[in-house]
């Protein structure tokens, strides 16, 4: 199997989401102390940080922490699809969805391996629009299916004669 350019721009791309990602957790974890706080408010009330220990899938799916080495062996198993999907691929915009749900799928899993639960932290509750708490692997997953969605749209166009 050949490690393309494109490929290694896509590992890299999920490297410095799973950077983002454990950096800004350890910054809520330690740094803020948000564990022992609970909650700060950083643009009242619309932007909160707010400390909750997910143990279920995106949004508290399947939540109770029994699935929780089975959710970190799937994550772990998609993100090797991805990485081998990424060694195929010549596109660009599906490149750079790849290494963001790659990224965020494999931030999580992290959480999952080494709490049992993953931290989500970042609130936009206050808005009454959007009640779920998340963090960057969640925001990098969200964005990486929209552009998997968009370069699926583009690529299924007929090309021009």
């Amino acid at each position: 199997m050949k490690i393309t350019r494109l490929a290694v721009t896509a590992y890299v791309f999920a490297f410095l989401i799973i950077l983002l990602d454990q950096a800004t957790k350890a910054w809520v974890i330690s740094g803020l102390t948000l564990h022992e706080v609970g909650r700060v408010a950083v643009l009242p009330p619309i932007l909160n940080f707010s400390w909750v220990e997910n143990t279920g899938v995106s949004f508290g799916l399947f939540g109770g922490g029994e699935a929780r080495w089975g959710l970190a062996i799937f994550s772990i198993i998609v993100s090797a699809g991805l990485a081998w999907w990424a060694t195929q691929s010549n596109r660009r915009l599906l490149i750079t969805a790849i290494g963001f749900v790659m990224g965020g799928a494999l931030g999580n899993v992290i959480d999952r391996i080494r709490f049992g639960y993953v931290v989500d932290f970042i609130d936009f509750s206050g808005t009454g629009v959007f009640p779920w708490v998340f963090n960057v692997a969640d925001s990098a997953i969200t964005i990486g299916v929209i552009l998997l969605i968009l370069d699926s749209l583009m690529s299924d166009k007929p090309a021009k004669a």
